[in-house]
């Protein structure tokens, strides 16, 4: 497995699909403002690859010593092969630096897809995240929060956002009250 910098028009478009594939519409930024922000050199846009195929996107944002793993997702035909734990194991080791965490969908709040919500946090739990302390409602989406073990405070949280896009976009992120 590999992690390639994705610039090129070829990595980007199979990112793309995957992206709009995996992601619900309620969940995703606008593509253009994740190129945007990898631009500015606030977010990374990695392609990940197996023995040159495409096999999977990460998406990363940063500030200070924060990075946030925004997207993630191995392509369809290669779920439950070990890919994608492979893959985030690679993450961890190229922001070792940093307090890597994110975001999933709350398992444990009324949904229409439990069995997939419990299935991805079981993911991230048996590769060694842990729940954070806290749940945010992140444009009217309820999620949990895990890292490696690293401490976040809510308002670390709500600052990357703030640093890497702004008040608009932290207008619609709030401290959830249950969960």
């Amino acid at each position: 497995m590999q992690l390639i910098d994705a610039r090129d028009e070829t990595r980007l478009d199979a990112i793309r699909k995957l992206y709009f594939q995996a992601f619900p519409a309620a969940e995703r930024k606008p593509f253009s403002l994740i190129l945007k922000k990898r631009d500015e050199g606030r977010a990374e846009i990695l392609s990940l690859e197996e023995s040159g195929s495409f096999s999977g996107l990460a998406v990363t944002v940063f500030s200070g010593d924060l990075a946030l793993l925004d997207y993630f997702a191995i392509s369809p035909a290669l779920r439950g092969q070990g890919a994608g734990g492979k893959a985030l194991g690679m993450l961890r080791e190229r922001y070792a630096g940093k307090r890597f965490f994110l975001e999933i969908e709350d398992p444990f709040v009324p949904n229409d897809n439990p069995e997939q919500r419990q299935k991805r946090r079981a993911f991230y739990l048996r590769a060694g995240m842990t729940p954070l302390p806290f749940r945010v409602n992140l444009f009217g989406v309820q999620m949990e929060l895990l890292s490696f073990g690293a401490p976040l405070t809510y308002e670390e949280y709500a600052g990357l956002y703030a640093d890497a896009f702004g008040n608009k976009i932290l207008a619609h992120i709030s401290l959830a009250t249950a969960g």
